[in-house]
């Protein structure tokens, strides 16, 4: 089962406590760290787990910052499937609370992540469009793989007009 939950205000206070958490971490080469994904968006229903984009000058910092992640809670993932990523995932209590995908500064994934969350924030008929789709999958497919299934060919589509759109 996947959980999709309405929109929670305090998603940018737990993030803000999480990025001073972690911050220290990367050390001179963290550029800045985004709140990207769902959470990010006002209104929009999502999975309640935090997605964060630490940008870095340059992805051997990431790598450098896994063994202090990994002290504060972090497993790293390496590029899990994504070239120029390095992934790293947070669980507590056996749940999973936070997602985090650094990206170098100029990067095409940055690029793409950073249009997105602000392509939904300028368009909330979008945003509301995705979030009840997440909404009417979360209850009718078995698992996270058929539901990223699911959302596959809105996210492709919705991706493609945020980057338009950014120009």
């Amino acid at each position: 089962m996947v959980e999709v939950v309405s929109y929670d205000a305090e998603w940018p206070a737990a993030f803000a406590r999480e990025v001073a958490r972690i911050a220290p971490a990367f050390g001179e080469g963290l550029v800045a760290i985004h709140h990207i994904g769902s959470t990010s968006v006002p209104g929009l229903a999502a999975k309640p787990i935090l997605d964060m984009l630490p940008e870095v000058t340059d992805i051997a910092v990431a790598d450098a910052a896994a063994e202090r992640l990994e002290v504060l809670g972090y497993e790293g993932l390496g590029a899990y499937g994504i070239p120029g990523r390095r992934y790293f995932r947070r669980t507590v209590a056996g749940r999973r609370t936070h997602h985090m995908h650094a990206f170098a500064t100029g990067s095409d994934g940055l690029k793409r992540h950073l249009a997105l969350r602000d392509y939904l924030r300028a368009h909330p008929d979008e945003a509301a469009a995705y979030g009840a789709l997440k909404l009417r999958l979360a209850s009718e497919v078995p698992d996270m793989e058929a539901f990223m299934d699911g959302k596959d060919a809105f996210v492709t589509a919705l991706e493609a007009r945020a980057l338009a759109w950014l120009g």
